[in-house]
């Protein structure tokens, strides 16, 4: 059986939630580190650095690198939110508003009001698809990327009709 390395993350208990995030593969290869995160993953802060790897010609992230660590947040947090569930991102869509010409922070919030219209959704269809707003933020403050993702949460097993 070949090495899988997500796997074994995953049962390595005796590392922290920070380190197991900080050694996903694609966040270790691009230098992310874990600045804040709650158990539940209602709040997450992510460090992604601009360095001769991540900068493009204009001196400034690659959208590529944005794209990469935005994608799997809101679904971890679903799944970690409402466990038992098959959760995914279904849509993802990055507004570059500013360059990202600074080391950049990735902040995210999970509403209580969206979770609450979830656990209903989850009650009476048996499946949700949440939208999330969050952002990137450069060093002095300036939100530079706006996020909006989409969560698909469905049942284990789920196949669309």
């Amino acid at each position: 059986m070949p090495l899988n390395i997500l796997r074994l993350l995953r049962r390595a208990r005796f590392l922290s939630t920070r380190r197991r995030v900080e050694w996903y593969p694609p966040f270790w290869l691009m230098g992310v580190k874990v600045i804040e995160l709650d158990d539940d993953w209602a709040r997450v802060r992510l460090r992604l650095p601009l360095n001769a790897f991540s900068r493009n010609l204009g001196d400034a992230m690659f959208g590529g690198y944005q794209a990469a660590i935005a994608d799997p947040i809101a679904a971890i947090a679903c799944a970690k939110q409402f466990p038992g569930y098959s959760v995914w991102t279904r849509a993802l869509s990055l507004d570059f508003e500013h360059p990202g010409d600074t080391h950049l922070e990735l902040r995210f919030h999970f509403d209580a009001g969206i979770k609450e219209k979830m656990r209903s959704d989850l009650d009476r269809k048996g499946r949700s698809t949440p939208e999330f707003e969050y952002g990137l933020y450069r060093n002095d403050g300036v939100r530079c990327t706006r996020i909006l993702c989409r969560v698909a949460i469905r049942p284990r097993g789920y196949r669309k009709k």
